[in-house]
């Protein structure tokens, strides 16, 4: 049996002026899956993700969540029905603490759950929990994203889009990010990620698509496209 598609978009056109970003994007994330968007810079991944979220505007498209038409929704709605963003840069608010970029992230949940939601952030990241009282803004960039994460886990989202989480970081803090991206999946939420790391992106990924100016050129398994030679000469730098 199939698993359930959790986020299905058809046809997503977005124009900058007269520049056209995104030409008629197709695809689909299904329950528990990791879905990778791979390609070059300036090739639409991020346009992708924030007209799905409606911080972009599109010009045409349908985005379905969870069987619901949420194309006309504003990201208030799309937040509320489950589907959140950790966006590129981290983008946390600098001159709040820790524990307020957390409130920030929860605004939706209600006050009698906020406490206990925080308590599971600081479980799955101690350093915040250490960091609470901390200004944003004075934490380093791995602990940064940390707490982009978390900000956006303390929704409980059915599905998180990530774009570009392990940029700007250490090696060894890259490969904390890719582990944590198999345990947020592992706990039953699905995930799009838009990763600079294409190769580590499509190693722990169950299926891929490439984009290219706009255009979706391939989708396949993750691991035939990580082996694909073109692909590897293209995008993975070998």
């Amino acid at each position: 049996m199939a698993a359930k598609i959790m986020l299905k978009v058809e046809n997503l056109t977005v124009h900058y002026g007269g520049i056209r970003a995104l030409n008629g994007i197709d695809l689909e994330v299904r329950e528990s899956e990791i879905v990778t968007l791979i390609g070059a810079n300036g090739a639409g991944k991020s346009t992708t993700m924030n007209s799905i979220m409606a911080l972009v505007k599109k010009q045409k498209g349908k985005v379905v969540f969870l069987e619901k038409d949420i194309s006309q929704a504003d990201t208030r709605e799309i937040v509320a029905s489950g589907l959140v963003l950790v966006p590129e840069g981290r983008q946390v608010f600098p001159e709040f603490s820790v524990d307020l970029n957390l409130d920030m992230g929860g605004y939706l949940v209600p006050k009698t759950e906020k406490q206990d939601r925080k308590e599971e952030v600081y479980n799955m990241f101690p350093v915040l929990r250490e960091r609470k009282k901390q200004l944003a803004g004075m934490l380093s960039g791995g602990e940064q994203q940390m707490l982009a994460i978390g900000r956006a886990l303390i929704s409980r989202p059915t599905l998180l889009m990530m774009d570009e989480p392990s940029l700007g970081l250490a090696p060894f803090l890259v490969m904390e990010v890719f582990s944590l991206v198999e345990r947020i999946r592992s706990m039953g939420t699905s995930v799009l990620l838009v990763e600079q790391n294409a190769r580590m992106a499509l190693a722990i990924s169950d299926r891929a698509y490439v984009l290219e100016t706009g255009h979706i050129i391939a989708s396949d398994n993750a691991h035939v496209l990580l082996n694909s030679e073109d692909i590897q000469k293209a995008y993975l730098g070998g």
